[in-house]
């Protein structure tokens, strides 16, 4: 098999009765056949700021089901066990590492990154081996995901704090950041009152998320923090990723290009209907806007080699 490796994707076990309709581990792999996906990272869900969570056994029980197309992360709320910053969590995941889970994420509750009991996550995942995947936030309440400031300061310290912690980074909060901000509100995709993503209508009366648009006319902290810090990862899953990466024609394939050895391909997968226009982007840029070389690390080879397959 020579297709793409998901580094992020969602499945349940069983739906749960809530939106969105969640894939089960027999949609995701349909999904991914008819994607031209060879395999993928299931990220279990286990805050619930936003939906519902599931357990890191379900996760574990899918992938033992489908051992050739289904890739097990673990994943603990840093309010578990003791909600509180000194929380005995090395122990337990170094006993989710030992079953095969390969990393710890999707990591989302509404807390600052600098949180006490998040710092103590990402201490306990440094203890434990295993890198982390989380989302971001720009706001407090109302949001789920880890919040950081502008010039994603909490972000970098982490990376100082735990040099050898693998952190990916994922979300509207970070990528809105791959160039400098006109303005902080335009960080992050945005909630109404009514609990739904607000948009506005864009072109071809199409509905589009408020998030930074245009030509990248000077760099953000993104590429900044990557050519500093090289435990940081890049997670291209979801709209945002893509966003950014398109937003500037010259600068996205440029982007891709100089940090190809840390750039993962990613679906942020959740329901059976979903697209990935990711897909066809790359495929359009291979060899044209990318290399070759670099298209290939990007799809697969560097999922392959930091996922031991």
């Amino acid at each position: 098999m020579n297709g793409f490796i998901d580094i992020h994707a969602h499945a349940y076990r069983v739906k749960p009765p809530a939106p969105p309709p969640f894939c089960t581990a027999e949609e995701l792999i349909r999904v991914y056949d008819r994607l031209g996906i060879d395999k993928g990272v299931v990220l279990p869900i286990v805050s619930p700021e936003i939906y519902l969570p599931q357990s890191n056994e379900d996760v574990l029980e899918m992938a033992a089901k489908y051992p050739d197309r289904l890739i097990p992360y673990c994943n603990v709320d840093p309010r578990a066990l003791t909600n509180g910053p000194n929380a005995p969590l090395t122990d337990l995941l170094k006993h989710y590492k030992k079953k095969g889970c390969k990393g710890v994420g999707e990591v989302m509750p509404n807390l600052p990154v600098f949180d006490p009991m998040v710092q103590n996550l990402f201490k306990c995942a440094e203890e434990a081996g295993l890198p982390v995947v989380y989302d971001g936030s720009d706001q407090l309440t109302g949001d789920f995901g880890l919040y950081d400031d502008p010039g994603l300061p909490q972000l970098e310290h982490t990376l100082q704090r735990f040099p050898n912690l693998i952190l990916f980074g994922h979300g509207g909060a970070f990528w809105s950041e791959i160039a400098r901000l006109d303005t902080p509100g335009e960080r992050n995709v945005v909630w109404n009152l009514k609990g739904e993503q607000a948009y506005y209508t864009g072109k071809n009366g199409r509905p589009e998320f408020w998030l930074p648009r245009g030509e990248i006319k000077e760099e953000g902290v993104v590429p900044k923090l990557l050519r500093k810090y090289k435990n940081l990862y890049l997670d291209l899953s979801d709209c945002t990723a893509y966003n950014a990466l398109t937003r500037d024609e010259r600068y996205g394939p440029a982007f891709l290009e100089e940090f190809q050895d840390r750039a993962f391909f990613g679906t942020d997968m959740v329901a059976p209907d979903m697209e990935v226009d990711l897909i066809e982007l790359l495929l359009a840029w291979k060899g044209k806007k990318i290399s070759e070389k670099a298209f290939k690390k990007i799809a697969r080879e560097n999922a392959e080699k930091f996922l031991g397959l």
